[in-house]
């Protein structure tokens, strides 16, 4: 299959979006049809803590009691009670959801049902994918889980489901805020928010934010500034959104701490030591942009579009661990480094959405197509000698030397492109006001190219296609309880710039799901769900003399059962909790059968409550929370040879809401892992490098609104 590469497939993109639109406006009536609604939110999705609509079902904002799948939502609320500054934070709420391997803390990385990985495609904003290293930001409103294979609708992923991070959009309605941040680590942030009218029919946002943190250890420092413009138009029948997102950042590239192969613990020496060097760094910067735009046909039909894209640009430095002494505590490291690098992707997708109506029933149909087009190349990856010299319990830095600039010729200039288009269609069927039938089917055509080297190995050179069906059945039990049961599959190309094998398989699985969902009460949502997957030609890491390779096990399972529950209870009181058992394990390899996913726990649970005491203390408002997460035990490996222990971690927080001269204030207080509680979050896939959980933090803010 022959497509056009990155550059001019954005254009040919950007041209479907646009197409899409009216050429023209259209005098018309303004039409009323919450489901298809044109508004910039097209139905409140959220109430406080309480999830209500999701547009990630297809066909526009969609009540969540009808869809038969598991969707987590974390409200803006939420966010900004626990003061969460990225994903992890965020998504330490949702069920089945753990920290994977985050190349040191450089990028966004979670399984999901067992599944998962760092720069695996699972994560997108607004719907559409995205190559964004760290995706929460200052243009982030809520986070939305969509649980299980969910390639029908999005194409390319993990069994396990996706992560979809909603903008801030701009309002017609004149506010802003600006907020003062500091942090017990040192140092803190400044940042703003400001939306209104521009013109008749035009309103904007503005949103940035400068970070600047000393890191929790013994050495680095965390730099990020960010700036997110976006304009919006609407009528009564449509409207356009542009954003634009950027960041220049500098973080520390750390791979945490060792744990000894004699006793299947971390070595004694302190979380706060580090065995790398102060140049321990990725730098670099991050750009997106999207657009997206909807036209309501007629009463019944509407069509909608979206394009994304997304950048960066960056260089890591690294003093690698390639091996450990336990008797003496000796280090054998190398200096590492990935310069020139740039990671972008395009991405389209075109809906058209309507409802009719066919011997008697009422239909909900969704057709659409889809474009996306990613690419990776890492120019120069520079690999030191072999060192040793240094010692974990007397720690003496600056004797490794920083690595130069110039890659080795046999692993630099490593290169993979995915380009991928997609047909796809969904009906929701209404049998009667209490059955629903949902049935889709996607046929994606893909064509993926890898290799490295000077000169250049293609190792990877795959043109493919799959069809990829969903299909759904929702009961109304009553109006406050849903039942359901659905079977979905997926698919996702294996990376493969680092395979030891050459061309590895596409990943492929299928999963039986069924489910309940509970309002209860006035304000309070809960979801129930029991899922088995399968799935085949699973990818996984090995590292080999201080090089990482991908391989595949033959095929592995993961079952469970999760509950998730949001909303409030009393008028004063809001709770946001989860619990998961996860089994996930090796079915079927020469090697690996039986053993335990890595990084993947039996068992998770969160619980975090909020108590409003009102107009207390001569303030506007009192409002404090506490709650706790427990993530159970993890394999280490994929030979299982050591575990990560399980860990409970608290925290809490107050604000304060009151007025300085007619200036509305709020203060707030949080205290992260109140107790001190040292923890481990994910392994690299090696004893070498394991991941350590921040300590004790006090967070103390001031925003004012106006």
């Amino acid at each position: 299959m022959s497509m056009a590469p990155g550059w001019r497939g954005g254009l040919a993109a950007a041209l479907l979006v646009l197409a899409s639109q009216p050429v023209a406006a259209q005098p018309a009536a303004p039409t009323a049809l919450p489901e298809l609604s044109v508004t910039a939110q097209p139905a409140q999705a959220v109430e406080g803590y309480q999830p209500l609509t999701t547009t990630l079902g297809g066909g526009g904002a969609v009540p969540l009691m009808e869809l038969p799948q598991s969707i987590a939502v974390v409200p803006r609320a939420v966010i900004e009670d626990q003061q969460a500054r990225s994903l992890d934070e965020v998504l330490a709420n949702v069920s089945g959801v753990a920290a994977a391997n985050s190349l040191g803390g450089t990028q966004d990385a979670f399984m999901r049902r067992g599944f998962g990985d760092n720069r695996d495609g699972s994560i997108m904003i607004d719907g559409l994918r995205t190559m964004l290293p760290r995706s929460m930001s200052v243009m982030t409103d809520r986070v939305e889980v969509l649980k299980g294979p969910a390639s029908m609708l999005y194409g390319i992923l993990d069994p396990g489901g996706m992560v979809n991070l909603v903008p801030l959009r701009p309002e017609e309605r004149f506010a802003g805020m600006v907020n003062l941040r500091a942090t017990s680590f040192g140092g803190g942030s400044a940042g703003f928010d400001v939306t209104g009218p521009v013109a008749q029919g035009f309103s904007f946002r503005l949103a940035g934010e400068d970070q600047r943190e000393e890191y929790w250890r013994n050495f680095g420092h965390v730099e990020r500034r960010q700036i997110a413009p976006s304009l919006a138009w609407r009528d009564d029948r449509s409207s356009v959104e542009l954003r634009y997102f950027h960041e220049d950042y500098a973080v520390p590239f750390d791979r945490g701490t060792i744990f000894d192969p004699r006793t299947g613990r971390a070595v004694p020496t302190g979380r706060r030591t580090r065995f790398d060097e102060p140049y321990n760094t990725s730098r670099g910067y991050s750009d997106y942009v999207g657009l997206r735009g909807s036209h309501q046909l007629d009463e019944d039909w509407r069509v909608s579009a979206g394009y994304a894209y997304s950048l960066n640009d960056y260089s890591d430095q690294n003093a690698r661990i390639i091996s450990y002494d336990p008797a003496t505590g000796a280090l054998v490291r190398r200096a590492d480094a990935t310069e020139a690098s740039t990671r972008f992707s395009h991405a389209v997708r075109a809906d058209l959405e309507g409802r009719v109506t066919l011997f008697g029933l009422r239909h909900d149909l969704v057709f659409g197509t889809s474009y996306d087009y990613q690419s990776t190349r890492r120019s120069e990856m520079v690999r030191g000698r072999n060192t040793g010299g240094f010692n974990i319990y007397n720690p003496v830095y600056g004797r490794l030397a920083a690595p130069g600039r110039i890659g080795t010729p046999s692993d630099s200039d490593q290169m993979e492109r995915l380009e991928s288009v997609a047909f796809y269609a969904q009906d929701s069927i209404h049998l009667n006001e209490q059955w629903i039938l949902v049935a889709g089917l996607r046929y994606e055509q893909f064509d993926q190219l890898a290799g490295r080297g000077r000169p250049f190995n293609r190792n990877t050179d795959v043109q493919d296609g799959r069809l990829v069906p969903r299909l759904g059945l929702v009961y109304r039990v009553l109006p406050e309880l849903a039942l359901y049961a659905s079977y979905s599959e997926s698919f996702k190309p294996n990376s493969s710039i680092a395979t030891a094998y050459g061309a590895l398989p596409p990943e492929t699985a299928h999963s039986y799901e069924i489910g309940a969902k509970l309002d209860i009460g006035e304000g309070l949502s809960a979801t129930l769900a029991v899922f088995d997957i399968d799935k085949r030609n699973v990818a996984y890491n090995f590292v080999q003399n201080g090089t990482t390779f991908t391989a595949t096990a033959g095929a592995v399972r993961s079952r469970g059962v999760e509950i998730d529950i949001a909303g409030r209870i009393t008028r004063q009181d809001s709770v946001i909790g989860s619990y998961a058992y996860t089994d996930a394990s090796v079915t079927r390899d020469p090697t690996l059968q039986g053993n335990r996913l890595w990084n993947v726990p039996r068992h998770t649970a969160s619980l975090f409550w909020v108590h409003d005491f009102g107009a207390v203390l001569g303030s506007e408002g009192l409002r404090a929370g506490f709650g706790g997460r427990f993530m159970g035990e993890r394999a280490g490996d994929t030979q299982n040879s050591f575990d990560l222990p399980s860990y409970q971690v608290f925290d809490a927080f107050v604000a304060y809401d009151t007025r300085i001269e007619r200036q509305a204030l709020r203060l707030q207080l949080n205290v992260k892992n109140m107790f001190d509680r040292t923890y481990y979050t994910a392994t690299q896939g090696s004893n070498l490098g394991v991941a350590i959980g921040e300590p004790l933090q006090v967070v103390a803010s001031v925003t004012a609104r106006f």
